[in-house]
């Protein structure tokens, strides 16, 4: 059995809070898989389900964030779950927007509520760090984490994350957890098409090979005898057709050359 815990803040007032991700990212899993009803039990709401021929219960503390630990270790020692086969679903400043990690173990960052998980229950469970970005200044974290996602982040990249962890969330029962990240990050980020290869440019043409070859002398007698009158015009010096052009003048007027 696996426990799927979702980190926020419950009430309508922190709903939309990029502090709330964790939650957000619970409610579309058990939407996605029809999981059952959400019952209040355990200091937090709770969901059943099966996913990839496991059971799996989902679990949203109603604690507020600091305390979130007080009801994950209610579920875990009623269950008897151990926290190796716990996945927490939390709001990650340090990733850009859109983009997540699996992570087992290490510190809690700051996090509250991962702070409170690690005191009741140890660290060794598996983290999904959603991406939320940082807003640039410590003295605004508050403020970004406590704030609601903007209509165009609800509308775009928020709504195919959920939607791509929920689709693929099952390859984190069978332990695939880079699988599991390719596969997200290919939903969210498609990777660019590639352009298509541009034919080379034709080798440029030898000097000469643009205009028509001219035959080589030893060929001049298989011409037909229109072909070499015109050769033999072609090669007939500018002084040449001068003289001819004056020719042609005098006759016209009527003198002599």
């Amino acid at each position: 059995m696996f426990l799927v815990v979702g980190l926020g803040n419950p009430g309508s007032g922190y709903a939309a809070n990029r502090h709330n991700i964790g939650f957000m990212a619970a409610d579309e899993l058990v939407r996605r898989h029809s999981f059952g009803p959400w019952r209040k039990k355990f200091q937090g709401q709770i969901s059943e389900g099966d996913l990839n021929g496991q059971k799996v219960l989902v679990l949203k503390p109603e604690t507020f964030m600091n305390l979130s630990g007080q009801s994950v270790g209610e579920v875990l020692r009623f269950y008897k779950i151990p926290v190796e086969d716990v996945i927490v679903l939390h709001d990650e400043l340090d990733l850009p927007p859109g983009k997540l990690r699996v992570k087992r173990g290490g510190g809690h960052g700051g996090h509250n509520g991962l702070r409170s998980i690690d005191a009741h229950c140890g660290k060794e469970y598996r983290r999904v760090r959603l991406g939320i970005g940082h807003p640039g200044e410590k003295s605004r974290v508050h403020g970004h984490v406590l704030g609601d996602f903007s209509k165009s982040e609800q509308d775009g990249w928020l709504m195919t994350l959920l939607d791509a962890v929920a689709a693929e969330f099952a390859r984190l029962t069978k332990g695939d957890d880079g699988g599991f990240m390719s596969k997200v990050s290919n939903i969210v980020s498609p990777p660019k098409p590639k352009a298509p290869k541009k034919d080379k440019p034709a080798a440029s043409k030898a000097k000469g090979e643009a205009r028509e070859q001219e035959p080589a002398g030893e060929d001049m007698n298989n011409l037909s005898g229109a072909a070499q009158v015109r050769i033999e015009k072609a090669d007939t010096p500018v002084s040449n057709a001068a003289n001819a052009m004056a020719q042609a003048l005098a006759k016209a007027f009527g003198k002599k050359k």
